[in-house]
């Protein structure tokens, strides 16, 4: 009875064993993560019931952005001690007093401008007559408006009817008599209010919701976390606290550089002598608000006016020259001091959500884009189910320096890497980009090939692909090893830390070779790269070099250290018979070897059982190991531990054959 429970608990951890390991097979990880159809579906039905309920969420959406850009004035004004009546009602009442006066200023501008347009009518045909005449020589105008004519002619023929059989005389159509009456009094104000009932409607609505909004901003607050995030108070509070910053400092700085734009163009429009210039610079500042496309509509308008407005053409080169000088001032200067780049949308981004909510919206949600793509971001951020909207729309990288590294070695595109990595190198040293992105990417591809997911092919390209990039950082090697000799490397560090303080190479000779692979040739190459920096005279070699019938060719004489790279740490017992095959060539020449992993941690421990000089794990320890003063340690008699077992197995042998019966005489 015991030894069958026994046994029935053995069938139980064997089929507990057989179902851990079909939980954690590839296949059964993919079917065990969480499928995204509910959220796509949810996705889906959100954007469909904005779309169709777009006169509810429209205003609710711009009440909550008016929302965010309110709530830090009223905060202001609640620190400086007054109400929070008083600071709600005067903030709301100046934003929209200053929204009324700015609408009221610009409608009376567009007036004008209608009123003006004829007047401009001898100016425009005079130019065209001029264009006309200058490509007379070529006959394109001739050419275009015959092609234009033939069309519309070809578009108004009436199509030919053919008659199967005669057909009766039409009889004569009667006269259609319209009958006018004056409208009263009562039609025609109802014809003027109607049209404006609407958008007064809406800014009243808007207004309404703003100020219940700033006066429940915490009640709303708290509502939201109870609702969403009770269960993580943290991360809800983090995600709204993000929001509101990115949002209403956006909102607030893009308003202030639109109006750093706007006065200095309607200035400079008002000397250049271009009507309307104070309409133009307050579409300006409206039309800034629309990314990408707003200011090339708010440029397009007063050219056309210095088009028309004048005869010659200088007022239009004056113009363009005007806006050419405030879009580099505000692109490059203003905004960079403002807020930068803040919003956390990448360009692509900005303009696919501009396309998206100006569909969804019309021009208002062209204008309202970008703050609500914001805060989808923010959404991402810190909702998992949410992050691939952080994804596919925020400006951060999705993947680190290193993982970027071995996707385009990966590829087979040098060039690209070479471009990342001249980037980085900007901001550091070349062995500082080895050790934290090009090293840990070899790790990479050597793990993948490890477990099989690499095929020899991808693994050469990987190699080729990587000592193109170690040949094209070698301008940036000799650019460093020329201020290394001026000042040296680790005064130019300068932020306090130590990890890449080298010691000068002045009069050393190292030979850097690579263990057992293509992977492992190419980190000797950075290696060396890194050493001769330093100063020091370096040459590398390939793991092919040190095999039996081709070591003695390797250039040993002179070198005061000799480092063998290994990216594959099961490569321990192949390391032990490399150093002893070199310790007998050079016994004069420290022998080093280098396990690359990605913690840093020493494995000086290895250093008796390899008999090597050295073992280290990183490319600073590297460098200081081969530059050092101290001597190399003598090869130590190995004992022979199968030579006994050896001999007496043929001395049994050879008694065994003395013996005429060929049994043991022991």
């Amino acid at each position: 009875m015991l030894r069958f429970s026994r046994r029935a608990d053995q069938d139980q951890v064997k089929a507990a064993s057989r179902s851990m390991q079909v939980a954690l097979a590839p296949g059964a990880a993919a079917i065990a993560q969480p499928s995204r159809l509910p959220t796509l579906a949810a996705t889906a039905a959100t954007v469909a019931v904005l779309y169709f309920a777009s006169e509810v969420f429209l205003p609710l959406a711009i009440a909550i952005l008016l929302t965010f850009a309110l709530a830090p004035l009223v905060s202001r004004l609640r620190r400086a001690g007054l109400p929070r009546s008083v600071a709600v009602l005067g903030t709301v009442a100046t934003a929209f007093l200053f929204l009324s006066v700015f609408s009221a200023v610009l409608a009376v501008q567009v007036s004008e401008v209608a009123q003006n347009l004829p007047t401009y009518q001898y100016n425009i045909i005079e130019k065209i007559r001029v264009l006309k005449e200058a490509g007379a020589e070529s006959q394109i105008f001739e050419r275009l408006s015959r092609v234009v004519e033939r069309i519309t002619t070809e578009i108004s023929r009436p199509k030919p009817e053919t008659a199967l059989s005669p057909q009766p005389e039409p009889e004569p159509k009667p006269l259609l008599v319209e009958i006018f009456s004056p409208e009263r009094p009562i039609e025609t104000l109802r014809n003027i209010i109607d049209p404006l009932l609407g958008p007064l409607a809406t800014t009243g609505l808007v207004i309404v919701v703003v100020i219940f909004m700033l006066f429940e901003r915490e009640d709303l607050r708290d509502r939201f976390i109870r609702l969403v995030g009770y269960g993580d108070l943290h991360r809800t509070t983090e995600a709204l606290q993000d929001a509101g910053a990115r949002v209403g400092q956006y909102l607030l700085m893009q308003l202030v550089v639109n109006i750093a734009y706007g006065i200095p163009l309607a200035i400079g429009l008002w000397l250049l002598g271009i009507p309307n210039a104070v309409l133009w610079g307050m579409l300006a500042i409206v039309l800034r608000f629309v990314p990408y496309i707003g200011p090339v509509i708010a440029a397009s308008l007063p050219l056309f006016l210095a088009f028309a407005a004048a005869p010659g053409w200088a007022l239009l080169v004056w113009t363009a020259a005007l806006f050419i000088v405030l879009e580099l001032v505000s692109n490059n200067v203003v905004e960079p001091w403002l807020y930068g780049s803040r919003t956390g949308l990448s360009p692509l981004a900005i303009i696919v959500a501009a396309i998206f909510w100006a569909w969804l919206w019309g021009p208002v949600g062209l204008v309202l884009s970008t703050p609500l793509t914001v805060c989808l971001v923010v959404l991402g951020r810190h909702v998992p189910q949410f992050e691939f909207l952080e994804i596919l729309l925020g400006n951060e990288p999705v993947l680190n320096p290193k993982e970027r590294l071995y996707q385009r070695l990966l590829a087979g595109d040098p060039d690209e890497a070479t471009d990342n990595a001249e980037e980085m190198l900007e901001e550091k040293y070349l062995i500082e980009f080895y050790d934290t992105v090009a090293i840990p990417a070899l790790l990479l591809a050597e793990r993948d090939r490890v477990r099989g997911a690499l095929a020899e092919p991808q693994v050469a390209q990987i190699a080729q692909s990587a000592r193109t990039l170690v040949s094209n950082l070698e301008e940036i090697a000799s650019e460093e090893e020329e201020e290394e000799e001026e000042e040296g490397f680790g005064e130019e560090t300068g932020d306090g830390d130590e990890q890449y303080d080298l010691p000068l190479g002045d009069g050393k000779s190292v030979l850097c070779i690579g263990g057992r692979g293509d992977l492992d040739d190419v980190t000797a190459s950075m290696l060396a790269q890194v050493i001769r920096v330093q100063g020091a005279e370096v040459a590398s070699a390939s793991h092919r070099d040190l095999k039996p019938g081709a070591i003695r060719g390797l250039p040993f004489a002179g070198r005061n250290a000799i480092l063998v790279s290994f990216l594959d740490q099961d490569s321990l017992r192949h390391a032990r018979f490399i150093v002893r095959r070199l310790k007998r060539i050079a016994p004069m020449s420290r022998i080093g070897i280098v396990l690359w992993h990605e913690d840093g941690a020493s494995r000086t421990e290895l250093v008796e059982e390899l008999q090597a000089d050295f073992v280290v794990s990183a490319i600073a320890e590297s460098v200081r190991e081969a530059l050092s003063e101290e001597l190399a340690r003598p090869l130590k008699a190995v004992r022979a531990k199968i030579a006994p077992r050896h001999h007496l197995r043929k001395r049994k042998t050879s008694a065994e054959k003395a013996s005429p019966s060929g049994q043991n005489t022991g």
